[in-house]
């Protein structure tokens, strides 16, 4: 974000307030991901074989890769990015890199490094804030999205979701996500247009009448996705269904975080 020396006193108290907002968005976040890799590391040192449990140190090792793009500003150069490639490998003996660290370790040195992220989170002033902001472009998670006014929409929710997650308001958080995943394929299935689906056999309505199940398939169908969505749980695909009609943000289904 760059910074311009003709600010007026006004644009930059907001800019100020805008980067510590994004601050302490990150360090919410680092925590909530912290509090998942103890968790985690306390999972697999009971079962170190746990299908359950390496399947859910996946996740949080994607997620914590996410994570540190955004703060390293996309560079594989940076010391975040390098501590967090460094923490799957494992040394020999004569101090070289082998691939293959097991499972705790990897837990273990890669909250190592999302403890360092806070400290250096917590450790920046205004003119370290100032400083990386004009060094460092926002990160763009959407760009792929057809639609230019989705994009920043998408963003929010993103945000709103990985909050709600991270403050165990589990219905809060599948709904979000869920509404961002059918945003976007509808968003691909608008742009790839009504008349090219239906000759590959797609419903006749509007794309807008279709449920979620069906843009999925759809979707899928017309090689504009993968089949990843095949993962998706039935609360996840019938989430429109399940949303309470009075406020709007409850689920007929428990949800857990997993």
């Amino acid at each position: 974000m760059p910074l311009c020396e003709s600010r007026d006193w006004n644009e930059t108290q907001s800019m100020d307030q805008t980067l510590q907002t994004q601050v302490e968005t990150y360090l919410t976040h680092l925590n909530g991901l912290i509090r998942r890799g103890r968790e985690l590391r306390e999972a697999l040192a009971a079962d170190p074989t746990d299908p359950s449990a390496i399947a859910t140190a996946r996740r949080w090792h994607e997620d914590c890769g996410v994570t540190i793009n955004q703060l390293s500003g996309g560079s594989k150069a940076h010391w975040l990015a390098r501590s967090f490639s460094e923490a799957f490998l494992m040394r020999s003996t004569d101090g070289h890199a082998v691939e293959g660290a097991a499972q705790t370790q990897i837990v273990q040195r890669l909250l190592g490094v999302l403890d360092q992220a806070v400290v250096t989170l917590s450790q920046m002033d205004d003119a370290s804030l100032t400083s990386a902001a004009s060094q460092a472009p926002a990160p763009h998670r959407f760009d792929f999205v057809h639609n230019p006014e989705l994009r920043p929409v998408v963003e929010r929710a993103y945000s709103d979701s990985r909050r709600a997650l991270e403050q165990k308001d589990y219905n809060l958080a599948l709904l979000t996500s869920c509404g961002i995943l059918e945003a976007i394929v509808t968003d691909a299935l608008e742009h790839k247009g009504l008349s090219s689906l239906v000759e590959s056999g797609a419903p006749a309505e509007k794309i807008s009448d279709w449920s979620f199940e069906t843009r999925l398939t759809v979707a899928e169908r017309a090689g504009l996705i993968r089949s990843g969505c095949a993962r998706l749980p039935a609360a996840a695909r019938a989430y429109r269904d399940d949303v309470d009609a009075d406020d709007g943000i409850g689920a007929k289904a428990e949800v857990t975080e997993r």
